[in-house]
């Protein structure tokens, strides 16, 4: 079965996490978590410099492995250009690897839904760092998809705002893959 996959990109603390779970059950798919969290968990640390190519690496391996499972539609909690966001932010720089495999990706998704930082920030131990610098994120992110022309849509408000407005969008590609009753 083709399987078109969506982006959900955004700032820490702007409810990637959580929307993209609830796609996913609201189209009965399979969506792919931030690796980005296991990462830190398990190192008990933040990146270093060194581990975004790995990082973004790892995470579009586990799209990959999901999107083997999943009917029709993958969500995506992230994606590549994300690692890259982060890499100029925090050293001012995108490794040559970093950015080419967040270029090359850029056009493998179907949808790019940005959350928008319009809800509390929620202080999450070692991977948050400040409303401050969730806007400054938000931000760059903006400007790479534009620079980029990567086309993409604002989903703002609560979970359930966010599922209403990613429903038309989503709508088209049910149609057009013409997933069976149990995808939806």
């Amino acid at each position: 079965m083709t399987v078109q996959r969506i982006a959900i990109v955004g700032a820490e603390s702007t409810g990637k996490s959580t929307l993209t779970a609830a796609l996913a059950a609201r189209y009965d798919s399979a969506w792919v978590p931030e690796y980005l969290r296991q990462f830190v968990q398990e190192q008990a640390r933040v990146p270093f410099e060194d581990d975004q190519i790995g990082i973004a690496r790892t995470q579009l391996a586990h799209e990959n492995a999901r999107a083997a499972t999943a009917c029709g539609l993958l969500f995506c909690d992230t994606t590549p250009l994300m690692t890259a966001v982060y890499s100029d932010i925090y050293w001012g720089r995108v490794p040559v690897a970093l950015e080419a495999l967040a270029a090359a990706h850029a056009g493998a998704y179907a949808i790019t839904f940005v959350a928008a930082p319009d809800g509390p920030w929620v202080a999450d131990g070692l991977q948050r760092d400040s409303a401050t610098m969730r806007l400054r994120v938000h931000q760059v992110l903006l400007d790479r998809l534009r620079h980029q022309g990567v086309p993409y849509t604002l989903l703002e408000g609560d979970l359930e705002a966010r599922m209403a407005a990613a429903a038309p969008l989503l709508a088209p590609l049910q149609q057009r893959l013409q997933l069976p009753a149990s995808c939806w």
